[in-house]
């Protein structure tokens, strides 16, 4: 489990668990410098195309209530890697109905301009806590090429925050993949600490077997 109480230092933001799939590796918006030298080392143009188009994406995120941040990368054969981008999105409920209050920003959501097209559906979570996706292609301004992004919306049991729960790749061909992820990330949420003393696993595997 990941707790990313331990990722902000603000004190008002509730705790939250979850579980990443192996081949996720965290990252704070601030550290993306680092990683050019990371990009340079990969044996991929594609994939050193998509780590710098996801890199400007997370800067982007500095400053927007995020806390939590990981890039994934996953062996693709017959070389290379599929590399997305995942955050944790927490903030305050503006109104006194979480359930609406969901269902208010997941339509923000959708209505974005961003969008070339998108699916979107409500998902049915083990604490029966609202919750919706929205999932499809974007196009980003001043970035060339199209990406795919999947975004989830539901509310925290204490009825005073947002979750917003994002996977962002240039990988569109693995769409219905990272779909499927980031639901089953959200299917993982828990807001007690499930195990306080059990570090957290590492490992790395392809796209197509990191689904929970």
């Amino acid at each position: 489990m990941v707790g990313a109480e331990a990722m902000t230092n603000q004190n008002s933001t509730p705790q939250v668990w979850f579980r990443l799939p192996p081949g996720f590796y965290d990252i704070a918006p601030g550290d993306a410098a680092s990683l050019a030298a990371f990009a340079e080392a990969l044996d991929s143009p594609a994939a050193q195309r998509e780590l710098s188009e996801l890199m400007e994406d997370l800067d982007e995120l500095a400053g927007h209530n995020i806390v939590h941040t990981a890039l994934g990368f996953h062996p693709e054969e017959p070389v290379g890697a599929t590399i997305s981008l995942f955050s944790l999105t927490v903030r305050r409920i503006e109104q006194p109905d979480p359930r609406l209050a969901v269902a208010r920003t997941a339509l923000a959501i959708a209505r974005s301009s961003l969008w070339t097209n998108s699916v979107r559906r409500f998902i049915d979570l083990p604490s029966a806590l609202p919750c919706c996706l929205v999932a499809g292609i974007i196009s980003v301004p001043e970035v060339e090429h199209q990406l795919f992004q999947a975004r989830i919306t539901t509310a925290h049991p204490d009825g005073l925050h947002l979750l917003v729960l994002d996977l962002t790749s240039a990988s569109s061909q693995h769409a219905d993949a990272y779909t499927d992820i980031l639901e089953a990330v959200a299917h993982t949420l828990q807001f007690t600490d499930p195990y306080p003393s059990v570090p957290k696993a590492a490992g790395t595997s392809r796209i197509l077997d990191v689904l929970l």
